[in-house]
């Protein structure tokens, strides 16, 4: 079965507002092609708000009040490493050290390559007295740093992580005061011209640079579906197929209506052999069209091809 070549249709950048405001689910948030026309799908609760919320909070220093809105993202989005992170970091910077590791934790299961996070933990734990554990973290961070190698654009930030680390692991307990955070959290301004900048990636084919600008609008706008879905979207097109349904899950876990995620999770269904589960994308869709979209008539091609394919 072919790939079908055709282009995003960027969403309007009101879908990816600024923390003051909720975003606004386009219903082809993330599909291809479609209108800004509400979904019906917002979702009760909107983790974005709460990570928005706290985002402001954390970047005033006001790291109760984040752990607060972070905490409330997690509970909803466990997955979420950039809220898991920030939630320990906001715990962090209130010395509450013993509640900083579980998210911290959390963070690095799941994005490993999160350098602040593992930097993080390993202070946590040599503050803890832990320094097995702390050490753990700098042998990861120095296969990180090795693997990256002396001009790639992390090693600063390695290097950096790893001294710091060692540094907590020779203070011990000693040194148990407020951790000031060491992130660069970006306005939410920013995530409008990062996002628009990962679609017209995607639509040249640099997935690995897109995945890159995506992951810095999901640290700004917080677990938008629209990035999400895109993010399975690029994910797929390098065939890292496991890591793709994750951000389409992600995505519809927000926003079940999402025509967009349903689409593109429904083709990626067929590229594994799933046939049922894209015909059962495909019939969603039509449910929530009525009279028919852009997203139904694709996902219906890809099926169509398949069983031509197939036979």
């Amino acid at each position: 079965m072919g790939i079908l070549n055709r282009k995003l249709v960027l969403v309007t950048s009101s879908a990816i507002l600024a923390f003051a405001a909720a975003p606004s689910y386009s219903a082809g948030g993330g599909g291809g092609g479609g209108g800004g026309t509400p979904s019906q799908s917002a979702p009760e609760y909107d983790p974005a708000v709460d990570y928005q919320k706290g985002a402001t909070a954390f970047r005033a220093g006001q790291y109760a009040d984040a752990a607060k809105s972070f905490k409330r993202v997690v509970g909803a989005m466990p997955r979420n490493a950039q809220a898991q992170y920030l939630l320990g970091a906001s715990y962090m910077a209130l010395s509450d050290f013993k509640k900083a590791k579980g998210p911290l934790t959390a963070a690095v299961r799941y994005d490993d390559k999160l350098i602040e996070a593992r930097r993080d933990l390993g202070i946590v734990h040599a503050k803890l007295g832990a320094a097995d554990k702390a050490n753990e973290q700098v042998a990861a961070l120095k296969a990180m740093a090795s693997n990256c190698g002396t001009g790639c654009r992390d090693a600063a930030r390695l290097n950096d992580a790893i001294a710091k680390v060692e540094a907590a692991v020779a203070a011990g307990k000693t040194a148990m005061g407020p951790v000031k955070p060491d992130v660069d959290l970006a306005q939410a301004i920013t995530a409008d011209a990062v996002y628009v900048q990962a679609v017209s990636l995607i639509n040249e084919k640099r997935y690995e640079e897109a995945i890159a600008q995506l992951d810095n609008a999901l640290w700004a706008a917080g677990p938008h579906p629209d990035i999400l879905t895109y993010l399975g979207f690029a994910n797929r097109k390098l065939h890292k197929y496991d890591v793709a349904e994750g951000y389409y899950q992600a995505a519809l876990s927000i926003a079940p209506k999402h025509r967009g995620a349903l689409e593109y999770y429904g083709e990626l269904k067929l590229e594994r052999g799933n046939v049922a589960g894209a015909k059962a994308h495909l019939a969603q869709l039509e449910t929530i069209c009525g009279f028919g979209c852009h997203e139904a008539d694709e996902l219906r091609r890809w099926i169509k091809e398949a069983a031509t394919s197939a036979g």
